[in-house]
């Protein structure tokens, strides 16, 4: 028990730079705390003593803001930071070195029992703030969602999911640089791709409007009359960048 804690409090220090030393952790972190009491409450859950598992996980919920069902399976160095309003439900599966942000839910689509009901987030996946996942699939290992998304499906490995209702940004190899901290979620300089592509399409068509312009001027210089061509209104590409933006 106490080489987890130690392990934990050591995860946190190197993942938050707010983090000052180890007692500040062990005394201010509620993530921390919400972890420590839900190992409590999963080994009395596991050992079917169920009302003193629910017991427990509500004082938690009480102390810390955090709700985590205890049949939740929570990994080794997982870091609920902030954490107010996460709620992780019971067949909740969340590995290894998973990081989770403010008011996240891992939460179940269908009210079937003794079924599956919600996700499972693989080694190194981070949950950016606000994000709903619901359902029960998996999340692959290294993935990131973005803050405020809602994802319904599954993530690949190495990917990032933004938006509502989500979709991939970008899969990523599994190299050193797609593993390391992406604070709340967030790719550097990574963007929506449903932006990119309405960008892509204002700039394209913007293009052709040149064209034509240049053909419509050579077919005059030539001498060619174009009665029946109307003109119309001129594109303006970035006002609507701006609002797709």
């Amino acid at each position: 028990m106490f080489a987890s804690l130690r392990e934990d409090i050591r995860n946190i220090i190197e993942r938050d730079p707010a983090a000052r030393n180890g007692w500040e952790v062990l005394t201010c972190y509620p993530g921390l705390h919400a972890i420590v009491l839900h190992r409590w409450a999963h080994a009395c859950w596991r050992l079917n003593l169920k009302w003193l598992g629910r017991f427990v996980s509500h004082i938690a919920r009480i102390v810390t803001g955090i709700e985590i069902h205890p049949g939740a399976t929570i990994g080794r160095r997982v870091f609920i930071d902030h954490g107010f309003g996460v709620v992780i439900g019971e067949t909740a599966i969340v590995g290894d070195d998973c990081t989770i942000y403010q008011g996240v839910t891992l939460g179940g689509t269908t009210l079937v029992a003794g079924t599956k009901r919600h996700p499972t987030l693989e080694r190194g996946v981070i949950v950016g703030a606000g994000s709903q996942v619901l359902g029960a699939f998996t999340v692959g290992e290294f993935a990131k969602i973005g803050s405020n998304a809602v994802v319904v499906k599954p993530v690949p490995a190495g990917a990032t999911a933004v938006g509502n209702p989500a979709h991939i940004m970008r899969k990523e190899d599994q190299s050193r640089s797609a593993r390391m901290f992406a604070a709340y979620g967030v790719t550097p300089n990574g963007d929506d791709p449903l932006s990119k592509a309405l960008r892509g399409l204002i700039d394209h068509v913007a293009r052709q409007d040149e064209q034509l312009e240049r053909l419509t001027a050579t077919i005059k210089a030539a001498g060619i009359a174009c009665p029946n061509v109307r003109e119309g209104d001129k594109l303006d590409s970035a006002e609507l960048n701006r609002l797709v933006d």
